[in-house]
């Protein structure tokens, strides 16, 4: 791994001392059906078991933890799609700091009203992520809120790392990681903690067809816009921000492939992971699954890590998913 890259292994141990105690070390259990089918070992690790019911707590705890004593007197602000509101509430509250988050029209109403109820002051505008972001940067002109931003912020992804930390420990000989790519926050600092310890372990970063940013941000060599579309994985939605200053530069260097899935292929990973799994998990959490089912993965030369990354959907919509409805948002994006 190149020693240039904003945020290292070192980072991301301290960040885990940071941070002990705050978030849940979540467990890696085995898949027998999945194992089956890939013909080598396939780990689960059970991310979506988080306190928060995501990931997301872990960089928001670091980032909250490593203000200084005047910012934390400001107040926070950040955009979401709803996991990063809900980590950055849950860990502003337990420093008695006041949190400020921004969403667009497109995050599911389940995701709001968590959030509302766990005492932030949200503000719901815009049509995509970009226009949420363009309401923290106003609050932070105008009311001096300091902005944490849910992936490109090296606290953030450092964070985010400690569960790379926990993978390589639960699953020493892992050769190959599937991980959910939206911004990069995870993809980056799940990436760091492994490639520092196991060079040849493949990370392979799993992402829905739809307003993919990172991976056309990738494919162009510069941050991209994109347009964004409901979801299944609408965790996974929003652009990586044309300053991109961490997470772009993180996910070229250390992402070895990145695999796109239908609305379809996303519905019949959630299904696995209810019917066989006994997980619930949104659609974010489900793609790595949906991608061994749907052999874009393949080429195993031992054993997998499969992150769920999160658990908190709209039941009524894993109900849908779960009696077959393959694309509820087929109407929508077109």
């Amino acid at each position: 791994m190149k020693a240039s890259l904003p945020v290292t292994v070192e980072d991301i141990e301290a960040a885990r001392r940071r941070i002990s105690g705050r978030v849940l070390r979540t467990p890696l259990a085995f898949s027998a059906s999945l194992g089956e089918i890939c013909g080598v070992p396939v780990g689960l690790k059970l991310e979506h078991h988080q306190t928060t019911g995501s990931f997301k707590l872990r960089g928001a705890t670091n980032a909250v933890l490593s203000l200084s004593a005047d910012e934390r007197a400001r107040g926070v602000v950040a955009a979401s799609t709803g996991n990063h509101g809900r980590a950055l509430v849950h860990a502003a509250k337990a420093e008695g700091m006041l949190a400020t988050i921004c969403m667009s029209r497109l995050v599911p109403d389940n995701k709001v009203r968590e959030i509302r109820r766990l005492g932030a002051d949200v503000r719901i505008g815009g049509k995509s992520q970009d226009e949420a972001q363009q309401e923290v940067e106003r609050l932070v002109a105008e009311k001096g809120l300091v902005m944490v931003p849910p992936f490109d912020n090296s606290a953030v992804v450092a964070g985010q790392g400690t569960l790379g930390l926990e993978i390589i420990e639960q699953m020493p000989e892992v050769a190959t990681v599937l991980v959910p790519v939206s911004g990069g926050g995870l993809a980056s600092g799940v990436a760091a903690a492994i490639k520092a310890q196991s060079p040849a372990t493949r990370i392979v970063g799993l992402t829905m067809a739809r307003g993919a940013a990172m991976n056309a941000s990738l494919a162009a060599g510069k941050p991209m816009l994109v347009k964004e579309y409901p979801s299944l994985a609408d965790s996974l939605g929003g652009g990586i921000g044309l300053d991109n200053h961490v997470t772009f530069r993180m996910c070229r260097e250390l992402i070895d492939d990145i695999v796109l899935l239908s609305e379809e292929e996303i519905a019949a990973g959630m299904r696995h992971a209810y019917t066989q799994e006994r997980e619930i998990v949104e659609g974010a959490g489900a793609v790595g699954i949906a991608a061994l089912l749907a052999g874009k993965v393949m080429a195993f030369d031992g054993p997998i890590a499969v992150i769920l990354s999160g658990r908190n959907v709209d039941m009524g919509l894993h109900l849908r998913v779960m009696n077959g409805e393959a694309d509820p948002f087929r109407v929508e994006a077109q």
